[in-house]
C-alpha cells in the first residue's frame, strides 16, 4: 500500500512539473522553436488527469469497474502511442535548430529523417504481426515496437546532435542541449519500460514503475530549469577549411542547388517590355559598322570584273 501511495504521489508530481515545464515555455516565448515539446508536454497533462480521473470513478463506482478498466487501458495506450511519434518530432525540431548554420548539412539530414521515420513506421507496424494476434493484441504490439524503433531512432539522432553541440556554436547551458538530454534518458528508460511491458503487461505498479516515475520527474524538472534560466548566445560558427562540417556542407548545398537554364529558341518580341525593345533597338543601331568608301569601291569593282 505504501508503494502505491508514493506512486500516486510521483503522477500528482510528474503532473505539476508538466504544469511548471508548458508554462515556463510558453512565458519565455518558445513555442515557435519547441512546439512539439510543448504538446508532447500538453498530451502528458491531458492523459494524466484523465487517468487519474478514471481512478477515482472507479474506485467510487465499483459497479463499473470494467468499463473503467477498458477506458484506462485504450487511454493509456493511445497516449503512449503520440507521446513517442512526438518525441520522434521533438528529436526532428532539435536537429534543425543545431543545425541551423549549415542549411545544406540541415537540408540533407530533414530528408534522411523522414525517410527512417517512414521506415521506422513500417517496420514497426509489420513486426507487429504474428501468429494469434487478435485486435487488442496486435494494438499493443504495434505500439510497442513503434516505442522500440522511435527510441532506437532518438538515441541515434541524439547522439549525433552531442557530437555537433560544440562545433555548431552551442554549450552545455543552451536549451537544445537540455531538450536532447532529457530525450535521450527518457529514450532509454522507455526501451526498458517497453521491454519490461512485454514480458509483464499487467504489472504497472511495480518497483520499475517507481523508477520509471522518478525518472520522468528529473526530466521535466530538468526542462522546467532550462527554460527558466537564461539561455547564453549562441557563438559564432568558425570552421576551418579542412572541417568535416564545413565539406559536407558544400556538398549538401551543391546536391541540392537547381539547375541553370539556357533559351534554346527564339524570343517573340511580346515578352520583352517597351523600354527593353527601344534600349535594344538603340544598341543594334550602334552596332552596325558601314563600310569605308575605299572598301566599297574595291567591293563593286571586284563584282564588275
Amino acid at each position: 500500500m505504501g508503494s502505491i501511495s508514493f506512486l500516486g504521489l510521483l503522477g500528482n508530481l510528474e503532473t505539476v512539473l508538466c504544469v511548471a515545464a508548458l508554462c515556463v515555455l510558453i512565458a519565455k516565448r518558445q513555442w515557435r522553436d519547441y512546439a512539439f515539446l510543448g504538446c508532447f508536454l500538453a498530451t502528458r497533462i491531458a492523459s494524466n488527469l484523465i487517468l487519474v480521473g478514471l481512478n477515482y470513478y472507479a474506485a467510487i463506482r465499483p459497479a463499473d469497474l470494467q468499463i473503467a478498466y477498458n477506458a484506462y487501458f485504450y487511454v493509456y495506450w493511445i497516449s503512449f502511442a503520440v507521446e513517442s511519434v512526438l518525441a520522434l518530432l521533438i528529436v526532428y525540431g532539435v536537429f534543425k535548430l543545431a543545425m541551423a548554420p549549415l542549411k545544406g548539412l540541415q537540408t540533407l539530414g530533414t530528408l534522411v529523417f523522414k525517410w527512417a521515420a517512414g521506415i521506422s513506421l513500417a517496420v514497426a507496424l509489420g513486426n507487429a504481426f504474428g501468429p494469434d494476434m487478435t485486435g487488442t493484441k496486435y494494438f499493443m504490439a504495434a505500439i510497442l515496437q513503434l516505442q522500440r524503433t522511435q527510441s532506437i531512432l532518438t538515441l541515434c539522432l541524439l547522439l549525433f546532435v552531442c557530437f555537433a553541440i560544440r562545433p555548431m556554436g552551442l554549450n552545455y547551458r543552451s536549451r537544445i542541449f537540455g531538450v536532447s538530454l532529457g530525450l535521450g534518458i527518457m529514450s532509454t528508460n522507455d526501451l526498458v519500460q517497453a521491454a519490461w511491458m512485454a514480458v509483464h503487461p499487467n504489472n504497472m505498479k511495480g518497483v520499475f514503475s517507481l523508477v520509471s516515475g522518478v525518472v520522468i520527474c528529473v526530466i521535466l524538472a530538468t526542462w522546467t530549469a532550462y527554460f527558466a534560466l537564461p539561455e547564453p548566445k549562441r557563438r559564432i560558427i568558425v570552421l576551418p577549411t579542412t572541417s568535416p562540417f564545413l565539406r559536407w556542407n558544400q556538398i549538401s548545398q551543391a546536391l541540392g542547388d537547381s539547375p541553370g537554364f539556357v533559351a534554346v529558341g527564339g524570343v517573340p518580341p511580346e515578352l520583352f517590355a517597351p523600354a527593353e525593345l527601344e534600349v535594344m533597338r538603340r544598341a543594334s543601331i550602334k552596332m552596325v559598322t558601314p563600310f569605308p568608301p575605299q572598301a566599297e569601291g574595291r567591293a563593286t569593282f571586284s563584282r564588275a570584273v
